[in-house]
């Protein structure tokens, strides 16, 4: 097994064992949220996949960025939300419905957003690509819907075991994926600071900072939820932006490298605004009690 491979599983693991632990914690109530709320709905899918390839595609034009940069860009841009960010996500609101919906909910309908998108991208570009929704929907259903979804039925089977496993769970999913970024960062380091040259860091912060601000003004009145949209147009689903890279730009080599490169810039962009969200979490009215 090569060390990309062992990594992908990995990341894959510590994904699907932080969905399974998010629905330990997640009544189906709450995985249904924003389904019962099209208007909220309707302006998170705009952030995530309307606003933020749109910025992506801006940024792969406008600066003088590898290829492989560009292509990490555009992937990130409409693969979904990770459900390792929703804890995050949970920690700047004072409810988790909002941020679980949002989870359930935008994996969904990645299914069908995912090649949409790739095909609008085909346009811009001109080139063909070969994600399929099959293949969208193969990993959405192995990382996140299917834990989840094993979760919640757990909890509701057994909810003493379910309050009692989460927090370990959680803990495992995080803790397994630090060990599959440490060997990135130690055997790959010469390729992540390879591709920082040029354009590469300011389109990347550009990009992540363009989620916060655009996730936060189309949240809604709800000072929660927007820091929880902002957090979510931020970042995406690493597993998925690699498969879409790869599969349409098996030359790149450095895919692995460039799309954990656009996480670990996301990641740091995103600290100062996490923590004022956390310091101001109890403003605005929880998102339960809307409607």
């Amino acid at each position: 097994m090569s060390l990309a491979v062992a990594i992908l599983l990995s990341l894959k693991v510590s994904i699907g064992l932080a969905a399974f632990s998010l629905g330990l914690n997640a009544p189906l109530r709450k995985a249904l949220f924003l389904f019962r709320r099209p208007d909220d709905l309707a302006n998170a899918l705009v952030s995530m996949y309307v606003v933020m390839p749109a910025v992506a595609v801006a940024a792969a034009l406008m600066f003088d960025l590898p290829t492989v940069v560009k292509v990490a860009l555009v992937a990130c841009s409409i693969s979904p939300i990770p459900p390792i960010l929703p804890s995050k996500a949970i920690k700047a609101g004072e409810d988790d419905s909002y941020a679980i919906g949002l989870l359930v909910a935008g994996s969904v309908l990645s299914i069908v957003l995912v090649p949409l998108a790739l095909e609008l991208f085909q346009v811009i570009f001109d080139m063909p690509l070969q994600m399929t929704p099959t293949m969208v929907g193969a990993i959405v259903l192995e990382t996140v819907l299917v834990p989840l979804a094993a979760g919640i039925a757990v909890r509701f089977v057994a909810p003493w075991f379910a309050l009692r496993a989460a927090g370990p769970i959680a803990t495992l999913a995080s803790t397994l994926l630090v060990f599959a970024l440490i060997p990135v960062l130690l055997s790959r380091s010469g390729e992540l600071v390879s591709l920082m040259g040029g354009d590469a860091l300011t389109a990347l912060a550009l990009f992540a900072g363009a989620g916060l601000v655009v996730g936060h003004a189309l949240g809604g009145p709800n000072n929660a939820d927007r820091r929880v949209l902002a957090l979510y147009s931020s970042a995406r689903h690493p597993g998925i932006a690699v498969a879409i890279a790869q599969a349409d730009f098996p030359d790149q080599q450095l895919v692995l490298s460039a799309v954990l490169l656009a996480m670990l810039v996301s990641a740091l962009v995103a600290l100062p605004y996490a923590s004022w969200a956390r310091r101001h979490k109890t403003s605005g009215v929880p998102s339960a009690t809307k409607g």
